[in-house]
This record gives C-alpha cells, structure tokens and sequence, in this order.
C-alpha cells in the first residue's frame, strides 16, 4: 500500500527536505485539481493562512559481528529500529509560522539500549518564527540544527533519535549574505513519554555562522562557537571545560571538481587545563566517465588533534561538538577527535540507484591519547603507544523509485590495527545495516 502511495503521489513531483520545515510544496499550490492526499496535504485557512501536514517512517535492520573487536564477548547481533516523525506548519500571512513536529524512536531485541535509540514519545520540534523584513527573522524554541556542512553540529541522522536543542536565533540575509546568531540548549533524550531534560544549563551552545557567496559556484562559511559543558569527559579525566571554536569553510564547485575544506581552531580551559585544538578536513570529488557511465572519484582526508600529554596543563584533544553520528559510516565506531584518516571512495547513479564503494583508514594523532566514538565517549582508552587503529571497507546501495520511499543497504568491515589489538580488542568487525523509509 505505502509503494502504491508513493507512485500515485511521486507524479506530482513533491521534494522533501532533510529539516521538513524546509519542504518546498510550492508545487503542490499551483495544481488547481488537486487529489486528496494534496488536499489533506496542505489546508487553506484563509486567503493568507494554510496549514499543511507531514511525517516519515523509518524502519532499520541492524546488525553486527563482533561489534567490540571481540568474539568472546556478548554479540547482540542483530535488532530492529523503528522512527516515527509526524510534524503540523502553520503559516499566517507572509510573516509568521508555527511549527511542531513529534517523535517516536522504539528499537525492537536490542539489549544494550543508548539514549540516541529509544524515545517513546517526544517534541522532536517546536518553534515560532517571525520574519520583521526580507532580510531580518526571529525564532525561539525547540529544533533540529545543521550548519553548513554539519561536520561539527548537525541533526545526527544516522542514528533513532535525532538531536534537538532548545534556542533562541536571529537570522539576517541578502543576496550574497547570510549571518545567524544563536544561543541554545542541548536536549538531553530519555526512553519515556515526554521525559526529556530541557533547559538544563549544565550545557549550553552558541554562536555566530555566516555564509558569503562569493559566485554562483563558490562559497566561505566564517563562524565562532561558544560552548559550556560541565562535566566533560577526555583521556585526561573529567572537569568543566568552557570551548570556543572558530572556522573557516570553503566549499564549491569548478568544472568538473567539487570541494568541502574546512579548518578549525580551538582555545578556553578543560578545568585548570588551556585548550589549543584543531582539525583540517580536505574533501574533493571529480566527475568523470568509465565505460560510459558517469562516475564520481571523491577522496577526504583529515588531520584532528588529540592531547600530547594528560599531565601538563594544555588540552589538545578537538571536541567535534555535535557532528552526525554516523560521521564515517554508519558503523560509526570511531568518533572525530584525535584522528588522521584517509578516505577514498568511488559512486555512480543509474535509474534510481545509487551506489559506492569506500576505504577508510585511521591513525590516532597523538599517542598520548585515547580514541573516542561517533558521539565524543572515550570508547578506547590509551593503553598502549600504536598509533594505527584500523582500516575499514565499506560498500552502500540505495534505491530511491519516488521522493516518496528511499530504500539503503549499507556494510561495513574493520579490520583492527596495531592499536586495537595491543588493547586486547584483535576481531574483525562486521556491520550490515538496511534501512526504508516513507515520507508523505
């Protein structure tokens, strides 16, 4: 029925966005005889106010093979992840809107059950937004955020439950111009109904991004980050740390090469330590044909600090913030911090399949330190002075038939290095994870 669905609506052309605050149903508007779904889709309230309608369902199957580099330990091999998101957008005349979408993320024989994997029932979003001119808006409330490449905060949608935070923003844009100042507070998710923590100022986020177009093709991301955490866990222990990151982005494309470089400097205190970290991340992918068929040959590579030495009084380990979870691959096993990786890949579309294929390496920066998971947990302690952590192969295929549905298979393999082994950690891990979801 839901394939059905989607082909009946599919020719109607309708695109949806990531954030689906952003979902363009312009094409919807200019259809005079609309179908029910296009009806119930979108409600004219009156001649300036509509309310229109929206969700997704997302269904995963996850599995895993000595998922700690261990075929001793316990294998929770494999289990089923469930995302329900429905979502109400109300906009009155051409300068106020009122969106709220609501989440429920239910994981199915899974025994060790995080907090990105379970939610029964939450305010996934909740905001108002006013816009005073063309140039100048307002909002206040709760929100999924993604900004610019979201290398280092964006929705982490990889995993059950996507991240929330509770802001306030002001937002000014022309032409070539955009600027957004923003002060925010993480959700901290629970497994009930309506239990999340909001507002609780242990942890706090905020900022200034802007975004210059420097042509049609071009552009440079500028921002500054401020972000207070009490509590905060590295190699070298536990203290409040209060982190100021400032970055650069330059991003586009030039015949047939696009590119993503972005570095970033870090400096505050980690208790009564100084923080200097840092990151340079190069991304470039060139089109090409082989046998006929359009190819895409990317390859990313990274240089990400981590500390020289837990006792002197200097933190170098980068905290990426709040980057996707599944920052390389969805088996996302090791985190942005402390790390030099290289990552080759190769994709091409034909129809409506995409497929890649990937290699990625990984060394640790600094001996001295640890090497943290996708969401900044020191997953594998410095026990030992190796420096090669592992090498992982990855293959990905999706099947898109509408904007409707969108089916992925994607899996892993990594092959421990010098670093996992000498930690007592030798196994190969496998990884296989298919996802579906609707979106209407």
């Amino acid at each position: 029925m839901i394939l059905l669905i989607a082909f009946h609506c599919s020719m109607y052309g309708q695109e949806f966005a990531l954030l689906r605050q952003q979902d363009n149903l312009r094409s919807i508007d200019s259809i005079e005889d609309k179908t029910l779904y296009q009806n119930l889709k979108i409600v004219d309230i009156s001649h300036h106010t509509t309310l229109s309608f929206g969700g997704s369902w997302r269904f995963q199957t996850e599995s895993f093979i000595n998922g700690e580099f261990d075929r001793y330990a316990n294998q929770d091999n494999s289990w089923y992840l469930n995302r329900f998101l429905a979502h109400a957008h109300l906009k009155a005349g051409r300068n106020f809107e009122l969106f709220t979408e609501l989440g429920s993320s239910l994981p199915t024989n899974k025994d060790d059950i995080s907090p990105v994997d379970k939610d029964e029932l939450y305010i996934n979003q909740l905001f108002v937004k006013y816009q005073f001119t063309s140039s100048w808006d307002i909002a206040a409330g709760r929100h999924n955020i993604r900004l610019g490449s979201g290398r280092l905060v964006d929705i982490r949608e990889g995993p059950n439950v996507r991240r929330s935070f509770d802001f306030t923003e002001l937002n000014y844009q022309n032409r070539n111009f955009k600027v957004k100042g923003f002060f925010s507070v993480p959700v901290q998710p629970f497994s009930r109904v309506f239990d999340n923590d909001y507002l609780k100022f242990d942890e706090t986020f905020s900022g200034i991004y802007t975004t210059t177009q420097l042509s049609g093709t071009t552009g440079v991301d500028v921002y500054i980050f401020y972000q207070k955490d009490d509590y905060a866990l590295y190699n070298s222990g536990t203290e409040n740390e209060r982190r100021t990151s400032v970055g650069i982005r330059h991003f586009g494309n030039y015949k047939k090469l696009t590119y993503n470089n972005e570095a970033v400097y870090q400096f505050g205190t980690f208790g009564d330590q100084h923080i200097s970290a840092w990151t340079l991340s190069l991304h470039i992918e060139r089109q090409t044909t082989i046998m006929g068929r359009d190819f895409g040959l990317g390859i990313k590579t990274e240089a990400i600090s981590g500390d020289r030495d837990a006792t002197d009084n200097k933190m170098n380990t980068f905290d990426a913030l709040y980057p996707r979870g599944a920052y390389f691959g969805r088996v996302a096993r090791f985190g942005p911090s402390n790390l030099i990786d290289v990552h080759p890949y190769i994709n091409t579309t034909f129809n409506k399949w995409q497929a890649e294929i990937d290699y990625d390496v990984f060394w640790r920066y600094s001996t001295e330190d640890g090497v943290y998971g996708a969401p900044m947990t020191l997953d594998y302690p410095s026990t030992n002075n190796k420096r090669f952590i592992a090498h992982q192969m990855g293959a990905n295929i999706s099947f898109e038939p509408s904007s409707f549905i969108n089916i992925q298979l994607e899996s892993n393999i990594v092959f421990p290095g010098a670093f996992l082994k000498e930690s007592s950690l030798p196994d190969t891990l496998y990884h296989f994870v298919l996802t579906t979801e609707f979106r209407f």
